[in-house]
């Protein structure tokens, strides 16, 4: 008896998607995305202006994008992410096409239809790939998980009302309700 493989998808396939159509490609599985709800745009605005702002006021090297904007974390053609917010500090990394390889500190902001991904797969690949820092932004719970990559001990959960502070600059603190 045959068994019946699954494809394995490539970026050729997230690019020959209609357009306006959003997929993520995460080890050759497609994932599609649903456009993003109001309180996503005004979190994910707010609070890459936030960090641009500090950045910027910092004279720093770093560089924030926001999704639509593609992350080639692997040096292949089977994992393409789209990360809410960006923060990429190596210069070499970003080019017209995205990011390559990860981005220092990456923002995800779950929805209720892509929770899933964001504290599961994409959790393990961030990790994995050499994000630094990772946030999950969660607007149903009104929580923001803070991975710490560099210091697995430091993980730790924050409501919107609390100040949270930022592992990759230690003098940058966020309160997501300030940002609303």
């Amino acid at each position: 008896m045959e068994l019946t493989q699954k494809k394995i998808y490539t970026t050729e396939d997230i690019y020959a998607l209609p357009e306006g159509q959003r997929a993520e490609l995460i080890d050759g599985q497609m994932y599609m995305t649903a456009p993003p709800r109001a309180v996503h745009q005004r979190i994910s605005y707010a609070t890459a202006r936030k960090i641009s702002n500090y950045i910027d006021h910092k004279k720093g090297d770093c560089e924030v994008f926001l999704a639509p904007f593609a992350v080639f974390l692997n040096a292949d053609n089977k994992t393409y992410v789209e990360p809410d917010i960006s923060v990429i500090c190596d210069q070499s990394k970003p080019d017209e096409y995205g990011c390559n390889g990860a981005p220092d500190w990456i923002i995800e902001i779950a929805s209720p239809t892509d929770s899933n991904r964001d504290y599961g797969i994409k959790l393990f690949k961030y990790r994995t790939a050499g994000v630094r820092e990772y946030w999950i932004v969660n607007p149903q719970t009104r929580t923001v998980m803070v991975y710490n990559f560099e210091d697995e001990s430091d993980t730790n959960q924050y409501t919107f009302d609390d100040e949270i502070p930022v592992r990759i600059y230690r003098d940058l603190i966020l309160r997501i309700s300030d940002l609303l």
